[in-house]
């Protein structure tokens, strides 16, 4: 009797953990709140941002996208930052903006950056496809029913992604512009930077990448 007792008690408290560990998944998010100041130019949220995402990490209706080149032409050394990716957040699969569309207004300091092809091109506002694919890239990469939280290096280029989705029909309040990882002090800090040789070396096999083969793409006729 002790023992069937025993057992139903653990069940109970199993069937209790593994109810509170769900809940704890789907918690209610707070809608996004655009920050005052300077970060709030970029558009970096005022409730998920580098200091809170280790709360949010994990969930089951969320994907986590940065949106960083691996090694970017653009100087951010000049501002702080680093061109190259030098480490993410644990749970972030890095899908390179300028991939997407053309990239404008970065600082001055910066200079250009990657000027090769891309899914979209943006023409006063206008975000027009250059793929038959590209929307459908677009969908798979940022899916529609998830959340989607958006980090890159200093949060620009996260916010120009927020951006692009919104013009092409996405939902703003499902899209978090998390800010950047040269900011982050988290517990969920993947390093790719490498000195333990000597020398400075980046171990880009680490990260979650996804990479956009555009020569196996159909352009649009224009």
């Amino acid at each position: 009797m002790k023992k069937k007792c025993y057992k139903i008690v653990l069940v109970l408290l199993l069937c209790i953990t593994a109810c509170a560990c769900s809940n704890t998944k789907l918690a209610e998010l707070p809608k996004p709140e655009v920050t005052d100041g300077i970060r709030g130019t970029f558009g970096i949220d005022k409730n998920i941002n580098e200091s809170t995402i280790d709360q949010y990490l994990n969930r089951e209706d969320s994907v986590y996208r940065d949106m960083r080149m691996l090694v970017d032409p653009g100087n951010y050394e000049a501002i702080g930052g680093d061109a190259y990716l030098s480490g993410f957040v644990k749970g972030f699969e890095v899908v390179p903006y300028p991939y997407l569309v053309n990239v404008s207004g970065l600082p001055d300091e910066v200079g250009d950056t990657y000027t090769g092809t891309t899914l979209f091109t943006e023409e006063d506002g206008k975000y027009i496809a250059n793929y038959e694919e590209s929307m459908e890239i677009l969908e798979y990469l940022f899916p529609k029913d998830k959340n989607i939280f958006l980090m890159c290096g200093g949060g620009g280029y996260a916010g120009m992604t927020k951006t692009l989705l919104v013009a092409l029909g996405w939902d703003e309040d499902k899209i978090y512009n998390v800010g950047g990882y040269w900011y982050y002090e988290g517990s969920n800090n993947v390093t790719v930077k490498n000195t333990s040789y000597g020398d400075v070396s980046y171990d880009f096999w680490k990260i979650p990448y996804h990479d956009i083969d555009f020569d196996s793409l159909h352009e649009v006729l224009k």
